[in-house]
């Protein structure tokens, strides 16, 4: 259809963040391929934020288009550095890290807000992190299906510490239009971390009642803005 190949002008690619792998997408991707929208996802290694900035702009490079880059968590952090690429055409964040210049997830969380809930992160084994099983769901996943959570926290990916270490450079955001869902239910990043980050990234933003893995308990929520964005990022074009 006409509009289908409108549509399709762009590639949205999806960045995961860390203790998980792409799959959690599965929803978000079904609601864009189905809308039109042709979809990429990237299987972060999370072992270095360079390694995973790598990853992505591989994704980006087998594109035959610009692309729409969408981060959650951590992968915020991966598409605020790979953003830069001339091939990016806006950025949208889900619950995500936007640092600026010399930020990482470390710097982001060493300090958390009075009252704010801990993430409840296990020391690190062998240079790699994990959350506590028994307390994944309640701060990662507390509105998705007990079962999924319960699998989610069995199969998390191993978190370097090397990745949460990991600086920007140059945030793509200060050159990119950029989006951003704020999650009001995130017992991972609080909510008003995510509201000053992005605010200062001078991003779009919509608020929606939902946990860490929003994107996995409320995909239409979360593909609706990242439709939204490519929609506007159309007519800014045309």
């Amino acid at each position: 259809m006409a509009e289908g190949s409108h549509v399709a002008e762009k590639t949205i690619v999806l960045v995961h963040g860390g203790f998980v792998d792409g799959s959690g997408w599965e929803d978000v991707y079904t609601i864009l391929t189905n809308s039109g929208y042709r979809v990429a996802i990237v299987q972060n290694p999370t072992l270095s934020l360079a390694d995973d900035v790598a990853a992505t702009k591989r994704v980006i490079h087998a594109q035959s288009c610009s692309v729409l880059l969408v981060g959650h968590s951590y992968g915020g952090v991966v598409i605020t550095e790979a953003g830069t690429d001339p091939q990016v055409a806006g950025l949208v964040y889900i619950a995500a890290f936007a640092p600026d210049k010399g930020g990482s997830v470390s710097n982001l969380i060493q300090d958390p807000p009075p009252g704010a809930p801990v993430p409840p992160i296990l020391p690190p084994q062998e240079g790699f992190l994990f959350l506590d099983q028994e307390k994944f769901a309640a701060s990662f996943a507390a509105d998705v299906d007990a079962k999924k959570a319960a699998f989610m926290a069995a199969s998390q990916v191993p978190w370097g510490v090397e990745a949460l270490e990991g600086a920007v450079s140059e945030p793509a955001w200060k050159t990119k239009p950029s989006w951003y869902l704020v999650a009001t239910d995130d017992k991972m990043i609080p909510p008003p971390a995510q509201r000053f980050m992005s605010t200062r990234a001078g991003a779009n933003v919509v608020e929606t009642a939902g946990s860490h893995a929003i994107y996995v308990s409320q995909p239409a929520a979360v593909a609706n803005l990242i439709e939204r964005a490519a929609k506007e990022l159309e007519e800014s074009t045309h």
